[in-house]
């Protein structure tokens, strides 16, 4: 494998890469006082995130189906581009309406990036090399989502709109991407009757349901628990300023990027069913204590927990996922795990409401750890590397 400082290819996938979490990473710490700017009830700024994640469920499998019969190039420049311009007109929203229909648009370029920075992967890597790539990318992801809350925390010292200007920076990339990657294309055969049918009996199987299950219960805890509660945890209970809240999202990501970074190394050791399984304990951990500490900066402890349990579970489902199916269906089958993805998104901030009107932030903390048990159970029912070996 080449030196990632030299492999174009990897350097685009890690720009594309960035652009998964900013849309939501970067406005975290302005959530409660963009919802107190815009008049938003509390129990409601889950729906800045929502919106976003929202068009994905719906759009996704669409995206993978296109970007396996014209190309992967041809779903992603476009993409970026409707994701770069409906992004940073959200800075200049001045009503929740229109900031949940700009949201909501930026969603509809967001839902085929998520969707094709695994699926490239899968595209220009295999084997080893692929969950090594996969770490580097989970590692650049959690780079992302420290830098992002913590810029756009200081940004929102000067106003919240400022991090919902960072977007615009997809357009340069879409150029770029436009002009130099350099990308395999599938040459499918199959009418589209048979490749609806081949597709559906891979994302049908066992060991597919399996990841997708984990990936919901993984994404479910992210976008509820951690990027909704835990900023209003920060604000509510310990009077958090923007800046320490994306501080704490910042510790979160490095123990994603430090995890993700060595699981080439981790793999020599552990089965990747038994990395699976640590992370459902470090998830059940970080849920169980989260409500515990009385000092700020000792949410340091269940945040790292989390981050460590990212980055354990996230490169690994995607390898897997991208290893079950050849270059032709590959998109189909990242964009049902995608919209698995997207509908996680959407429901964690929503479903865990319900705890937090009925016994309060800490209660929404401790509900949550039925979700690891439940993440546990399924990584015991992983398929083994022998099972997925495209």
């Amino acid at each position: 494998m080449k030196s990632p400082l030299k492999d174009k290819n990897l350097l685009l996938l890690f720009g594309i890469t960035l652009f998964v979490v900013m849309g939501v990473s970067s406005i975290l710490p302005v959530l409660p006082s963009a919802g107190r700017s815009l008049n938003i009830p509390m129990a409601e700024i889950g729906l800045l995130l929502t919106s976003f994640t929202l068009p994905g469920i719906f759009l996704t499998p669409f995206a993978g189906i296109l970007a396996d019969r014209y190309g992967r190039k041809a779903v992603l420049i476009p993409a970026l581009v409707i994701f770069g311009i409906a992004g940073f007109s959200c800075a200049f929203a001045t009503d929740y309406k229109t900031i949940l229909f700009l949201r909501a648009l930026q969603g509809v370029g967001a839902a085929p990036i998520s969707l094709l920075y695994t699926t490239i992967t899968g595209d220009l890597y295999s084997g080893t090399e692929r969950l090594k790539v996969m770490g580097y990318n989970a590692s650049v992801l959690s780079l992302g989502t420290a830098i992002f809350p913590f810029f756009g925390g200081l940004l929102g010292e000067i106003g919240w709109q400022y991090p919902f200007m960072l977007p615009i920076l997809a357009l340069p990339l879409a150029v770029l991407c436009a002009i130099h990657l350099d990308l395999p294309n599938p040459k499918s055969k199959e009418t589209m009757a048979g490749y609806f049918k081949n597709t559906a009996q891979i994302v049908s199987s066992k060991k597919a349901l399996v990841l997708f299950g984990m990936t919901l219960c993984t994404f479910t805890i992210l976008y509820g628990p951690i990027i909704t509660y835990v900023p209003i945890l920060s604000d509510t209970v310990f009077d958090a300023s923007p800046s320490r809240i994306g501080f704490m999202f910042a510790i979160s990501s490095l123990f994603t990027g430090v995890a993700a970074s060595q699981l080439g190394r981790i793999r020599q050791i552990l089965s990747v069913r038994t990395m699976l399984c640590l992370a459902a304990v470090c998830f059940f951990a970080s849920m169980a204590t989260m409500s515990i500490p009385e000092n700020f900066w000792l949410l340091a402890i269940p945040v790292g927990f989390f981050g460590m349990g990212q980055g354990l579970s996230f490169p690994n489902l995607a390898a897997k996922l991208t290893g079950i199916a050849s270059i032709e269906k590959r998109g189909a089958v990242m964009a049902v795990n995608g919209t698995v993805l997207r509908i996680a998104q959407t429901i964690g901030p929503l479903i865990f409401s319900i705890p937090l009107i009925m016994g309060g932030i800490s209660a929404v903390f401790y509900t949550a750890t039925i979700i690891g048990v439940a993440m546990f159970i399924l990584a015991l029912n992983c398929p083994s590397d022998e099972q997925t070996k495209n």
